[in-house]
């Protein structure tokens, strides 16, 4: 399971300015602001897929182009993400102070995929994990604490308030497309969804 809430797209407009800083071409920028939302022109979208086409080098704007989105997913997920630390920022929720404050539930972990057995195995975990925080917030006795984060199963699902730029966005989508794992299907198809995401990075043929 995976989700992405409350998203969206900034600085697109300084960006492709920029992108004409080389050749002091900003006259033929076409590009603008319509309603609160950036509109790519003919002329500033021409550009934009050549310089992108061109590669990393040459596509130095799309690092100015950043999106903020809050992605919830499981830890499992989240140790692969984690791979792209650079020119990346994440905040996320606590598990260290805040594993105890509300009870364990089903909806807590990515579960979409599991077997009967294996959710009826979860279900047993899940009442465990909870038996154990009453136990912890009753008597404050860490060693109930430790046996939560030791315990905590991979599937359990953390969110993150996410910033990164659109050449970081690019890398992963490429990396990431023919993942094994559901959610990263879910998160490329998301990025695809993002404005000019598929103009920029997609090939036509794979569109």
């Amino acid at each position: 399971m995976i989700k992405f809430e409350r998203y969206e797209v900034l600085n697109m407009h300084n960006a492709m300015r920029g992108a004409r800083n080389p050749l002091n071409s900003w006259a033929r920028s076409d590009s603008e602001i319509v309603d609160g939302e950036f509109k790519f022109g003919p002329n500033d979208l021409d550009l934009a897929k050549r310089l992108c086409k061109s590669g990393s080098d040459h596509r130095k704007f799309v690092r100015q182009i950043f999106v903020s989105v809050d992605i919830t997913a499981p830890i499992y997920w989240w140790k692969e993400y984690d791979t792209y630390k650079v020119g990346t920022v994440a905040n996320s929720t606590s598990t260290m102070h805040k594993i105890h404050s509300k009870p364990f539930e089903l909806k807590d972990f990515s579960v979409d995929h599991l077997t009967d057995d294996g959710l009826a195995f979860m279900n047993k975990t899940i009442d465990f994990l909870e038996e154990t925080r009453l136990k912890f917030v009753e008597t404050k006795d860490k060693s109930y604490w430790y046996t939560l984060i030791q315990m905590l199963p991979e599937s359990y699902n953390q969110m993150r308030t996410c910033t990164f730029s659109y050449e970081n966005l690019c890398s992963m989508y490429h990396s990431r497309k023919n993942h094994k794992l559901a959610e990263w299907h879910e998160f490329c198809d998301w990025a695809e969804s993002l404005p000019y995401f598929k103009d920029l990075f997609i090939a036509e043929e794979e569109k």
